[in-house]
């Protein structure tokens, strides 16, 4: 098991914190939690150059704190701070030690650990409840940047003929494995890899990723696309809102969602 270092920033405003988010991706900080006037940044402690995140983190002048976490003891953190989410009457998301909510229709139960997708992002509640008003009975899906799993154990639940999970961190796909298991799922397969394979269409996609990444991969995402396939897109602020709308603003593509969630914003599209 591998230590790993946690860097607490200081920001000041989301549209910061997203870039700063980019730029520390691309050197190998694995997984983010964002509050309003903080990010979390997590990168294996074999990995970590303090040197070059101070470069990273010079532009946007920020300060931080640095904390090492033992891999023995992540379990007890989390068991220590994980509560259920619950999205109304549709989707609760909670750990095996919390008890069953009656009267929902959907219960995850999610071991997060080191991949940090408990369900209580905006963005993934957003998808959650978007993927509520979508029929997904016998839809062939895929879910791109599936972290611990969550959108692909839903899409089983709600009926899907079979799942596609897509990332590109090693320990993601472990621990979404243990998830899918957990849940009883029979129809999610996982794949390692950092971007969308084209060996393949699909009926519904889940993109709930980072802004650069959808970008990358918007041609990837319309090439496994098929007549009435279904798009949902997420991890973007709502400043990006023109950004998303140019990428897919193209013959054949029409917008049929826009929600929000404090400056969090989902957009969903359908191939005609």
């Amino acid at each position: 098991m591998k230590n790993t270092i946690l860097l607490q920033i200081q920001v000041t405003s989301p549209e910061k914190a997203e870039l700063l988010i980019s730029d520390l991706a691309d050197i190998n900080f694995y997984a983010f939690e964002e509050t309003e006037s903080q990010v979390q940044a997590y990168i294996y402690e074999e990995d970590f150059d303090e040197e070059l995140s101070r470069q990273a983190l010079l532009p946007y002048n920020c300060s931080y704190t640095k904390h090492v976490i033992q891999s023995r003891n992540w379990n007890k953190t989390w068991e220590e701070n994980f509560e259920p989410v619950i999205i109304e009457d549709f989707l609760v998301i909670r750990a095996s030690f919390h008890k069953p909510l009656k009267g929902v229709q959907h219960d995850i139960i999610i071991t997060p650990k080191m991949s940090f997708g408990t369900g209580h992002h905006a963005t993934t509640y957003l998808m959650a409840k978007a993927m509520r008003d979508i029929d997904f009975k016998t839809k062939s899906v895929l879910d791109f940047g599936t972290g611990t799993g969550i959108l692909a154990i839903l899409a089983e639940k709600l009926g899907a003929k079979f799942v596609v999970a897509i990332d590109n961190d090693e320990w993601s796909i472990e621990n979404a494995q243990e998830n899918v298991i957990n849940n009883t799922c029979k129809r999610v397969e996982l794949r390692k890899a950092g971007s969308i394979p084209r060996d393949g269409v699909y009926d519904i996609i889940l993109c709930n990723i980072n802004l650069n990444i959808i970008q990358e991969n918007a041609d990837n995402i319309l090439s496994v696309s098929q007549k009435n396939t279904t798009i949902l897109l997420s991890g973007f602020l709502i400043g990006d809102v023109v950004t998303i709308e140019n990428i897919f603003a193209k013959k054949g593509v029409i917008q049929t969602v826009k929600i929000q969630k404090d400056k969090w914003l989902l957009m969903g599209y359908k191939i005609i």
